[in-house]
């Protein structure tokens, strides 16, 4: 109940910094786009379809916090744990598709000469962005502060997701003013091509890093092997195990996790005695390991020749 307890109010935490980010890119893809389209500058461009990506992901991280939270029922007995990883590896996906591969098109377009000479609402488009880097920086901070403050939430892919979205914001703007900033002093669009160019590997880098996290963990990824030993020297521990034949583990969640295991009994306990031990190694196992909530135990008798 207290681990459940400290899932919920780390949950409210989470979905604050959330709709902190969200709030955040909400205003400015609408400032980068109208700012974009003002000026007629590719990267600017390139930023705008950056932040209305980061807005959707947003979107996507505040229903994995809601819909991860719903309790086992028939069809799922184990819970909803893993819609988190799953709406993390849609972010991703739309952090490919309408960032990366957007800002790709916009650095083609400026190089194909599509975009003119710089003009005087570069000024304001660079302002832009500068207000974007306060911001985007400012929920930096506020995600690095509570990952920090509690760094259990290091494997939320909420929280993960909106580090990654807000580094790669601030990246990207610094590399899109850079990109605006040379175009504006030698005239040449090449620079606002390669900036775009450079944001769209960005975002596909983080796209692809999120993806490959999040699908770790949706095909059934083991807990943290120093978690795995303990619970094995635990099991190991007992008077009535001979052995620890297999150990199995998956993470099931945030807060959920499987761990199967069989064991080899000592020679001579009856099924009323088996049964006692079971019952309460697995208590001893969920009191130590909260998160391992699914416990279940593989029973053998050990060989009377392996006492001798």
């Amino acid at each position: 109940m207290t681990t459940q307890k400290s899932r919920r109010r780390t949950d409210r935490r989470t979905r604050l910094t959330v709709w902190i980010a969200l709030s955040a890119n909400l205003v400015i893809a609408a400032a980068k786009a109208v700012g974009g389209l003002v000026a007629a500058s590719p990267a600017l461009l390139s930023e705008a379809a950056h932040s209305v990506a980061d807005t959707l992901n947003e979107v996507f991280l505040l229903a994995a916090l809601r819909r991860s939270r719903r309790p086992a029922d028939r069809r799922h007995p184990f819970g909803y744990g893993k819609e988190r990883w799953f709406w993390s590896l849609l972010a991703a996906v739309v952090i490919f598709v309408m960032g990366g591969c957007f800002s790709f098109f916009q650095g083609y377009q400026a190089l194909a000469g599509q975009y003119g000479e710089p003009t005087s609402a570069y000024v304001a488009g660079l302002a832009v962005l500068g207000v974007a880097l306060l911001a985007d920086g400012s929920s930096l901070l506020r995600a690095l502060y509570q990952r920090r403050a509690r760094r259990a939430d290091g494997l939320d892919p909420a929280l993960r997701t909106v580090i990654a979205e807000d580094s790669a914001g601030v990246i990207g703007v610094l590399i899109a003013m850079a990109g605006m900033s040379l175009h504006l002093a030698t005239g040449e669009v090449e620079w606002e091509a390669a900036a775009s160019f450079g944001i769209g590997l960005l975002l596909v880098y983080v796209a692809f890093r999120l993806g490959r996290d999040a699908r770790e963990q949706l095909i059934g990824e083991a807990v943290d092997p120093v978690l795995a030993r303990r619970i094995r020297e635990l099991l190991a521990a007992q008077p009535e195990i001979h052995n620890v034949a297999a150990l199995l583990t998956m993470r099931l969640g945030m807060d959920s996790a499987l761990v199967a295991a069989r064991v080899d009994l000592v020679p001579g306990l009856d099924s009323e005695e088996v049964e006692i031990v079971c019952e309460r190694i697995k208590r001893a196992v969920r009191r130590n390991w909260p998160e391992a909530d699914q416990v279940f135990l593989d029973i053998t008798e050990a060989p009377v020749d392996d006492e001798e």
